[in-house]
């Protein structure tokens, strides 16, 4: 049995960091505060006539050597202003066998027992799913000063982003507190002001922000 996460609004606040040196000094700086590492492959797909995309929505599965070991997720009307990220997102456990089985033949996502392929199969009246590919995610989590820290290694094939990630309720006072450690610390950054799914689909790094 898979276990069901209700959709919510997801709200992050997102800061781009400029390179392997800026990353590696912030998960220096973080290190004392480490809780796990995740190592992730997201892949995402859409309807043969683009159904999700038209409508501002992604589906993705994604894999990880870390508990939940498979997850689906729609994603949809994602705003990103200012390095906050706004984005609808219903997320549901996927049984590992039967990621996999999809991710190597798309179509069987339309048969897949799973509410939010359902959803995705009934809101959007796709007809058959394909892959559009995806990219791989180091993400290291830190407890530090009561927040959730997430900083990324994003590897595409055209090249590697580095980004830290905080989801919260009071984005402001989380960004301000973040603004504030790396500033203290001479760390470059800038705010996020694409999603790493509008990266891959771009097929190029964003120029500096």
């Amino acid at each position: 049995m898979s276990h069901i996460l209700k959709p919510l609004m997801e709200v992050e606040v997102k800061l781009r960091l400029p390179d392997a040196a800026a990353h590696r000094k912030v998960t220096t700086l973080l290190a004392p505060f480490h809780v796990s590492t995740h190592r992730q492959e997201n892949l995402f797909f859409d309807g043969p006539k683009a159904e999700l995309s038209a409508r501002r929505a992604a589906l993705r599965l994604r894999f990880s050597d870390r508990a939940p070991l498979c997850a689906v997720t729609l994603k949809a009307r994602a705003v990103l202003v200012d390095g906050v990220s706004r984005v609808e997102e219903d997320e549901e456990e996927l049984d590992h066998s039967i990621g996999r089985a999809c991710a190597d033949q798309p179509d069987k996502l339309m048969s897949a027992e799973s509410r939010v392929l359902s959803r995705v199969r009934e809101e959007f009246g796709v007809l058959g799913f394909v892959g559009l590919g995806g990219f791989r995610n180091v993400r290291d989590v830190y407890d530090w000063k009561g927040l959730k820290l997430e900083v990324d290694e994003t590897k595409y094939e055209f090249g590697t982003c580095y980004e830290i990630e905080c989801e919260s309720a009071d984005p402001e006072g989380v960004k301000e507190v973040l603004e504030g450690f790396l500033k203290e610390n001479g760390v470059q950054y800038s705010y996020s002001e694409t999603s790493k799914f509008a990266i891959f689909r771009a097929g190029k790094l964003p120029l500096s922000e």
